[in-house]
């Protein structure tokens, strides 16, 4: 196992203004995923350096220090950008990688906006790439809208709305397939794959399933205070 792992965290953010260093329960939100990358990497013999903070930001790159993670490599201010794409930041950070004679098997992406993931979590979805060896395994949530049974789309002659999938007939939730989501947790990624295609295009993708008190994406104030609750409830309870 030799995964290259990869904390993607530009300066700039229009939902929660530099939320990536934002204090949430008492905490830098960059740290949940620094900790569980560092603690992945012991469990596993595996040098810090391996793990890039991928940033154009001086700032973030500051408070990762901070918290015990060298960041050497900085994130050309052309992919800092809202158009930016997530593979052409992983390519730029894999390819810092390569020039620093940094041989790896996976790339393992950590999103700092899941900061509820647990150890557990990357090491079951890391498990799932090696045993299967995929284009990705990827994290996932028992989607919160199903086309089969409460997703609609929009007739586009006059408006009307028609089921997404199937017929339409189906009464109960439970009666219609399951449906996943992604939710931004982990993704263990195949390095020849995301040089010759963007991940939407990968044909074999493995899904690792989360709960969903464990899959909550940081992208509103709503997200933020529903992650902060269930840290404070997991506190209460410990």
């Amino acid at each position: 196992m030799k995964p290259l792992i990869i904390i993607p965290a530009r300066g700039g953010s229009k939902g929660i203004p530099r939320k990536n260093i934002k204090a949430l329960n008492g905490r830098p939100l960059i740290a949940y995923s620094i900790d569980v990358a560092k603690e992945f990497a012991a469990n596993h013999g595996l040098a810090a350096e391996r793990i890039i903070l991928s940033t154009d930001d001086d700032e973030i790159a500051g408070v990762a220090e901070e918290c015990g993670l060298k960041v050497p490599y900085r994130r050309p201010a052309s992919l800092a950008t809202d158009t930016a794409g997530s593979r052409e930041v992983i390519l730029d950070a894999m390819d810092y990688a390569d020039r620093n004679k940094m041989a790896y098997d996976c790339v393992l992406l950590l999103q700092p906006t899941s900061p509820l993931r647990s150890l557990g979590d990357v090491e079951g979805c890391m498990n799932l790439f090696y045993a299967k060896k995929p284009d990705m395994a990827v994290s996932v949530k028992e989607a919160s809208a199903n086309p089969y049974y409460n997703c609609f789309e929009a007739d586009l002659a006059d408006g009307t709305l028609h089921i997404s999938k199937g017929d339409g007939r189906l009464t109960r939730r439970q009666d219609a397939p399951k449906a996943w989501e992604f939710n931004g947790a982990v993704y263990a990624i195949n390095p020849a794959s995301i040089r010759r295609m963007p991940m939407g295009e990968f044909p074999v993708r493995i899904p690792y399933d989360m709960p969903a008190e464990r899959s909550v994406d940081l992208d509103t104030p709503l997200d933020w205070a529903i992650a902060e609750a269930i840290m404070n409830e997991n506190a209460n309870n410990e």
